[in-house]
C-alpha cells in the first residue's frame, strides 16, 4: 500500500511544515531558525524528531547549521535553465550574482573508444580535455570536464576556454550551432567530487551529460558536469502549442552499456 502523506513519519511532516515557513516568505534568507528546544515547543515533537527534519532540510539545500551560531536559512537555489542557452557569467550577471571560471587542466589527449564513438572520431583521435569549476559569489557551483575534438577546433588556446565555448565555436571557428543533447541524473558525491564542491561525501548532487552537435550533425563537445544539489535547480519550459512538436522517439544513453570511467 502506499503511503499517504498523512502516514509519513512524524520528522517528514515536520521538514514539510517548515519547509513551508520558509518558501512562504515567513523565514528569508538568512534567518535564524529557532532552536531545537524551540521547535520542540513550537511542534510538540521530540528532540529526535526535530534533529531528522532539520538534517534531511540541510541534506536538500534549504538551511545550514554553523557550530555555536544556529540553523539559518540557505541561499535561494540557482535555477539553471534547459530551454535555451546563456554563457555562465552573463547568467550569473542577470541574477546579479558574481560567477567565476577557475581551470583546474588544458590538455590534448587520445580519444577512448567511448568517446570516439561519442564524437564520430577515431580511436586515440587527439582531444582537448578541459576541467573547469565555476563558482557563484565564491561557492563552487560545478565541477565539469569538456572533451572537443581538435578538428572541431584547431588550436584553441587558454584564453579562448575562460568565458563560453559556444561562443570561440560561433566566432573563432564558424561553427553553426544546432542542438544540446542533455542527460541528466541525480547521484551522490564521492571523495573527488566532494573536495571540488566543497561538500561531504554523500551530499547529493546533479550529473548532467551532454553532446553539442552543429547543423550537420558532427558532435562539436561532450561535458559531464557535477551541480551542487543543494545549490541547484533545473527549469524546463515546454512549448505546447507548436503544430510541429513531433515525438521523435526515446535517444540512446550513450553510456547505458557501457562501464564507468572519466568521460
Amino acid at each position: 500500500m502506499t503511503k499517504t502523506k498523512a502516514d509519513a513519519p512524524l520528522y517528514h511532516k515536520l521538514k514539510d511544515r517548515i519547509l513551508e515557513l520558509i518558501e512562504s516568505g515567513q523565514y528569508r534568507p538568512g534567518d535564524r531558525l529557532p532552536t531545537e528546544y524551540e521547535l520542540c515547543k513550537q511542534f510538540e515533537v521530540s528532540r529526535t524528531t526535530v534533529r531528522q527534519a532539520l538534517h534531511h532540510l540541510k541534506l536538500e539545500g534549504h538551511i545550514e547549521q554553523t557550530q555555536g551560531k544556529g540553523t539559518f536559512v540557505a541561499s535561494s537555489k540557482i535555477q539553471q535553465p534547459l530551454s535555451s542557452y546563456i554563457s555562465f557569467d552573463d547568467y550569473m550577471k542577470r541574477l546579479g550574482l558574481s560567477g567565476e571560471t577557475k581551470v583546474l587542466e588544458f590538455a590534448v589527449v587520445p580519444a577512448t573508444a567511448q568517446l570516439a564513438k561519442m564524437l564520430h572520431i577515431a580511436e586515440t583521435d587527439p582531444l582537448f580535455k578541459l576541467i573547469r569549476m565555476r563558482y557563484v559569489d565564491r561557492t563552487p557551483l560545478k565541477y565539469s570536464i569538456t572533451y572537443i575534438p581538435w578538428k572541431v577546433a584547431p588550436g584553441l588556446a587558454v584564453e579562448d576556454i575562460q568565458g563560453s565555448l559556444y561562443d570561440v565555436f560561433r566566432g573563432k571557428y564558424g561553427h553553426q550551432l544546432s542542438k544540446c543533447v542533455d542527460w541528466i541524473e541525480p547521484i551522490l558525491t564521492d571523495d573527488q567530487y566532494g573536495e571540488y564542491l566543497e561538500v561531504a561525501v554523500g551530499a547529493p548532487a546533479l550529473m548532467v551529460r551532454s553532446v553539442t552537435y552543429d547543423t550537420a550533425g558532427m558532435p562539436l563537445e561532450h561535458s559531464q558536469e557535477i551541480f551542487r544539489g543543494d545549490r541547484s535547480k533545473f527549469v524546463l519550459e515546454r512549448d505546447l502549442q507548436s503544430p510541429s512538436a513531433k515525438y521523435t522517439g526515446l535517444l540512446p544513453d550513450p553510456w547505458q552499456h557501457e562501464p564507468d570511467g572519466d568521460v
